[in-house]
């Protein structure tokens, strides 16, 4: 697939007193990309399109170039210490995405540009921690790699937590457009991790996004480049044949990366979850999906901030625990899984 590519931008004044802003808006003056000035992204109102559907699909291809104003990380467990802030928002269209919850009726994508300030706010979470390493997340918000072909934020990023004694960066992502980190200078403080899924669920659930095998050939790419290496099985979902469907997805994952070195590689587990509030946007921003959102045949379990979630049953959540860990311990007997969830 084509490298996410806005239709309209949004310029924040205060971004232009930064270097990024300033390249990002010539840029896309270059582009011949439509430009609007908005004081803060908050002000954004009358977005193109008839209905609330045509509209959110122009706001997922809108960018807001701004800054980002509060500089206190959240948490980002089990995969981090802190989320570090690099962007908000996805041009992704997966159905499942915890993002529908949290962005809510603001679904734009947003880069944030005052990277100065967002490093000298990592650092002294690293000096509070020393001498214990401090992981940050880059891909909370959002799916940095997918972006970054036109910001570099993330590479600047990499490179920042390499020249760092005790910080490690991490980020996921569904996208294959990872050329220009290739010969970033991470000094292996970086793990890359790709998200896969069985076929059902990538051909159902996530739209515009790489295909399996371009993921694929990313990863590669980022194993001889010598990152740390690491795949995100998320949401785990029980469709029909779904044993089969994840033994083909671990089948194949085993055969792309034949013959390639990878001393560290990780797994990370997460099973398909969906609170009240991203069901009812959900069912409106994708009619038609085929997303089971049954909360009968769920568990109720209680999240953060009191907003509770809907997992799996007990015995079918053990179940795709115990089958993930079996055909990972066959085809790849050396990686970590770090967690189930």
């Amino acid at each position: 697939m084509e490298p996410f590519m806005p239709q309209l931008v949004y310029v924040e004044p205060q971004a232009l007193e930064y270097p990024l802003g300033r390249e990002l808006l010539e840029k896309f003056e270059k582009m011949n990309i439509e430009i609007r000035e908005t004081t803060s992204h908050n002000q954004i109102r009358n977005l193109p399109g008839d209905n609330e559907l045509q509209k959110y699909r122009v706001a997922k291809s809108t960018l807001v170039v701004g800054i980002r104003r509060t500089l206190k990380f959240d948490t980002s467990k089990p995969s981090a210490e802190y989320a570090i802030p690099l962007a908000t928002g996805c041009m992704g269209h997966c159905h499942y995405c915890y993002l529908q919850t949290t962005l809510g009726s603001k679904p734009y994508i947003r880069t944030y540009v005052n990277l100065e300030d967002i490093f000298d706010q990592a650092q002294k979470y690293m000096d509070e921690r020393a001498p214990e390493i401090t992981r940050f997340e880059a891909a909370c918000t959002s799916d940095i790699v997918g972006l970054d072909h036109l910001t570099h934020s993330l590479k600047k990023t990499i490179e920042f937590i390499g020249q760092t004694d005790l910080g490690r960066l991490r980020f996921v992502t569904k996208y294959h457009h990872v050329d220009h980190l290739l010969d970033a200078k991470h000094n292996g403080k970086t793990r890359f991790r790709f998200s896969v899924n069985s076929r059902y669920v990538i051909k159902n659930f996530e739209p515009a996004t790489s295909s399996f095998d371009e993921r694929l050939e990313a990863a590669k790419k980022v194993a001889h480049a010598g990152y740390p290496l690491g795949f995100i099985v998320a949401p785990i979902y029980m469709h029909d044949d779904w044993q089969e469907g994840y033994y083909e997805l671990f089948e194949r994952l085993s055969r792309s990366l034949e013959g390639v070195n990878i001393p560290d590689l990780t797994f990370e587990l997460i099973q398909h979850r969906f609170t009240k509030p991203a069901k009812k946007v959900i069912e409106q921003r994708y009619p038609k999906t085929k997303l089971d959102l049954d909360e009968s045949k769920r568990k109720y379990k209680w999240g953060r901030y009191g907003i509770g979630k809907y997992v799996y049953k007990t015995e079918e959540a053990a179940d795709l625990e115990g089958t993930m860990r079996q055909y990972i311990s066959q085809f790849f007997p050396n990686a970590t899984i770090q967690y189930f969830t």
